[in-house]
Order: structure tokens, then C-alpha cells, then sequence
């Protein structure tokens, strides 16, 4: 399942821009660009976005308020660069916020790091302290360098894991190791966020598990 995003910005260049990185990147779902609070409250209503990226300045409406009135994930991207609207918008909700203009590679790390965020946070079952601390520094950064973070056979799992869904045992066979290690990796990458958890249920005995790489 893909995390649907939409997003908000008056500015068709730059919307278009936005919306193809989100389109491009892997696991998320872009969908079509509104430019204006109203289109967006009807866009929320009818598609159910996951997440939104809003501009601040919007022709009919506060891009701010509207984040704090959607009740849906959020980040910001605007060229308000002054500290209060800054603060407004993390007190309205925003995740984050994002200074236009800005290179791609820093939406698509938020994108990245949002989908770790969703994947430890976005179940029912409940989260203790140290869990729930280490998905918010996924998502702020938490100083990470996501390239140095993962050791080789990691950055292997997770490219095998490009290929598509596995199992353990898929994975070890992908990536020419022991089941053991895969299985090892697999949960220290699943606890990270990196990578998601499927169960697969058959007719008997225990349901397998199943891993997806997560973000891009």
C-alpha cells in the first residue's frame, strides 16, 4: 500500500515540480495538484491523502490554518522564511517545514524519512518510550547519515529487497547469505524503520512473514 500525497500550492510551475518528486519516488502515490484551500478541503474529502505538502500563501486561505484544521499528516514548503511562521506552523501540526526554493534530494529525504516515521507509527499496537523517540528522530533527522547508518550486508538486504516483497529465506537466497543472517538484518532494519512487515497467512500452520523496503 502506497502513502498518498497531495499537494497544495497555487503555483502550477512549482507544483508540478513537487508533484513529480512525490511521483517518482518509490511508495507514495501523487496526487493531482490543488491550488487553493478550497480545492484542497474537497481534494482531503475525496481522496484521503496520507499526507499533504502545503504552501503557506494560498489565493483564498491560509496554507497554516489549513493544516491545522485538515487533521491530516503535513508538511509545509513555503518561501515564508521569518521564525513565526515558522513556529505557526509547528503549532498547527506541520511535521516539518521546508524553505523554498529548495533542492529535490531534500523533499525526497523528507519522503524517505516520513515512510520510516509511518511504518513504527502507523499501526494500533502500542509504542513504548524508546520506540516511539527513535521514530521521531527518524523523522527530524536524529543527526543520522542514512548512508553510513546501515552496514554493507544491510545496504545489500535493502537492495535485494528492491527487487520486490520476500521472504527471509528469499532474501538470503537474493543476497547469497545465511537465512540466520538475513533474519538477523531483516528485524534490526524493520526496528529502524527501513524496512516493513508483512504476514502472509496459508491454509495451516504459522502465517510467514514478509518484508518490503521502505521509502525510496
Amino acid at each position: 500500500m502506497t502513502i498518498r500525497v497531495l499537494v497544495v500550492d497555487d503555483d502550477f510551475r512549482v507544483a508540478g515540480l513537487h508533484h513529480g518528486i512525490v511521483a517518482a519516488h518509490s511508495g507514495f502515490t501523487a496526487l493531482d495538484p490543488v491550488r487553493s484551500v478550497g480545492d484542497a478541503v474537497s481534494a482531503i474529502r475525496a481522496h484521503r491523502p496520507e499526507l499533504l505538502l502545503v504552501d503557506v500563501y494560498l489565493p483564498d486561505g491560509d496554507g497554516v490554518e489549513l493544516v491545522r484544521s485538515a487533521d491530516t499528516d503535513a508538511f509545509v514548503l513555503s518561501a515564508a522564511d521569518d521564525p513565526a511562521t515558522m513556529r505557526r506552523a509547528l503549532r498547527a501540526g506541520a511535521l516539518g517545514y521546508l524553505v523554498k526554493p529548495f533542492e529535490a534530494r531534500l523533499l525526497e529525504d523528507r519522503l524517505d524519512r516520513y515512510a520510516r516515521f509511518r511504518n513504527l507509527v502507523g499501526g494500533d499496537r502500542a509504542l513504548g518510550q524508546e520506540e516511539f523517540d527513535r521514530a521521531l528522530a527518524i523523522l527530524h533527522g536524529g543527526g543520522e547519515q542514512p548512508s553510513a547508518s546501515r552496514s554493507a550486508t544491510e545496504q545489500l538486504i535493502l537492495e535485494k529487497l528492491g527487487e520486490g516483497e520476500a521472504s527471509a529465506l528469499e532474501v538470503a537466497e537474493r543476497a547469497g547469505i545465511s537465512r540466520a543472517t538475513a533474519q538477523r538484518h531483516l528485524s534490526t532494519l524493520a526496528a529502524r524503520g527501513f524496512v516493513e512487515v508483512r504476514l502472509r497467512y496459508g491454509t495451516t500452520g504459522r502465517p510467514e512473514h514478509r518484508y518490503l523496503a521502505v521509502g525510496g
